[in-house]
């Protein structure tokens, strides 16, 4: 074999087939954009591509995704082409909300992110060529694929309530009693806060992708790595909402508190601790409160974000840990999540982390004993808030311990395959059989 046969790319190689899982990738996401959008306007409400077009042309639903779109875009360009680009964005933003403004429309921004964005990819894919063509176009990509997911998200939301006109927050209520409530004595907590305490909370919240942004700028910095936080949130994404069908939730403040709208149990979220029911049932709710609880996904991704804040400067592992405190404090004290849920989304997270993390570690035992025994502890709590709700509310001192437990499990299993100090106990057990066979490979020949 010569040198130019190995330097020659032959047709249905590497990077043909690179090419084609593009190709095919982009071509599912239009397909499901036009399947979305199809079934959204048959139900009557906003659908992805509907959403897309007011990014352009009308009110965007979102001042801060879009920006963070082209953020994701800007670590493929040059510092100039960023320079250009951004400043470009930021005059189209200005000119246009200034208009919308004297219109009579609100003060919010985020075309001028969605035109310049767009303008980027174009001419990537027309004029660049090379790396600096295939840099350019995977940033733009992994932009449009974050704002595309937030408005896929919104879509879903919809589809949770046709498909889950019986809610379940009964069974997830008992089942959090094994937890002492929490929701219950976090929402006396923010209320005591005070507006500006709530207002920061808020800010917190609604902000989570903004903060996400910033943690991945960070690690794209200096360009490519082989993981970073965006893979982490978009499967998350992904994932996530499919539990929302099966596990259809609204959350105390609707079920138990005063924004049920006439569906709710009563009314006394959070200031009365309710006693347990131990006869559960499924529960008729409204056709507009979506099921996006369990799991918590604001959970999944503000541990996300954690983890890949811990390997930043001190302030990104500062930020990393405000965020975290501050979104689980919100997702209980606003009332939108039980405790139960949390830890369900805590484990997703681990889970997806533990699947994507150190991909050039490859597929030991360390990671599939992780992702699977992630998905079984997973489907386990699920399965026990439906089918066991009535024996844990009866029983918290037994089954609060195993819900933590197996938490406490899983979080060891990560710290030690992925964090923990090298060449102690701890990394070696986190390293499974994969550590035995490095130390004979690495072993000097006697």
């Amino acid at each position: 074999m010569s040198i130019d046969d190995v330097a020659v790319v032959r047709p249905g190689g590497p990077v043909d087939r690179s090419r084609m899982f593009v190709a095919g990738g982009a071509l599912g996401v239009a397909i499901l954009l036009v399947v979305v959008q199809a079934v959204a306007s048959v139900q009557g409400v906003q659908g992805p591509l509907e959403s897309l077009f007011r990014d352009y042309v009308l009110t965007p639903k979102s001042a801060s995704v879009p920006w963070a779109g082209l953020a994701l875009a800007m670590v493929g360009l040059t510092n100039r082409q960023r320079v250009v680009a951004l400043s470009a964005a930021a005059g189209i933003d200005v000119v246009v909300a200034a208009v919308r403004y004297l219109s009579g429309g609100p003060l919010t921004v985020g075309n001028g992110a969605t035109w310049v964005l767009t303008a980027v990819g174009v001419y990537a894919a027309v004029r660049w060529t090379g790396e600096q063509r295939r840099s350019a176009l995977k940033g733009v990509g992994l932009g449009a694929l974050l704002i595309l997911a937030t408005k896929f998200g919104d879509a879903w939301l919809q589809v949770t309530i046709m498909a889950g006109p019986m809610v379940l927050d009964e069974f997830a209520q008992l089942a959090d009693h094994a937890l002492g409530s929490p929701s219950w004595h976090m929402g006396q907590f923010v209320d005591a806060l005070g507006p500006v305490g709530y207002g920061i909370l808020h800010w917190v919240y609604i902000e989570l992708p903004v903060a996400a942004i910033a943690v991945a700028v960070y690690q794209l910095r200096n360009g490519w790595p082989s993981h970073y936080l965006v893979r982490t949130f978009l499967l998350i994404g992904l994932v996530g909402p499919v539990f929302y069908v099966l596990f259809p939730v609204v959350g105390p403040i609707f079920a138990f508190g005063t924004e049920g709208q006439g569906f709710q149990v009563s009314d006394y979220w959070p200031n009365l601790v309710p006693a347990p029911d131990f006869a559960p049932e499924p529960l008729s709710f409204d056709s507009t409160t979506p099921r996006n609880c369990m799991p918590s996904l604001h959970t999944a991704w503000a541990l996300a974000l954690f983890v890949h804040s811990r390997q930043g400067a001190w302030w990104l592992r500062l930020g990393g840990t405000f965020w975290l405190v501050c979104t689980l404090t919100a997702t209980l004290g606003f009332g939108y999540h039980y405790g139960v849920d949390l830890v369900a989304g805590a484990v997703l997270c681990l889970t997806i982390e533990s699947a994507l993390r150190d991909p050039e570690r490859g597929w030991g035992w360390f990671r599939v004993r992780l992702v699977g025994g992630g998905a079984l502890v997973l489907a386990g709590l699920l399965l026990s808030y439906r089918y066991l709700a009535v024996p844990m509310g009866r029983f918290p001192e037994v089954s609060g311990p195993l819900v933590l437990g197996a938490l406490a499990a899983m979080s060891l299993g990560f710290y030690a395959t992925f964090f923990a100090r090298p060449d102690t106990a701890l990394a070696r057990w986190g390293s499974g059989a994969n550590a035995a066979v490095t130390d004979v490979l690495v072993a000097p020949t006697r």
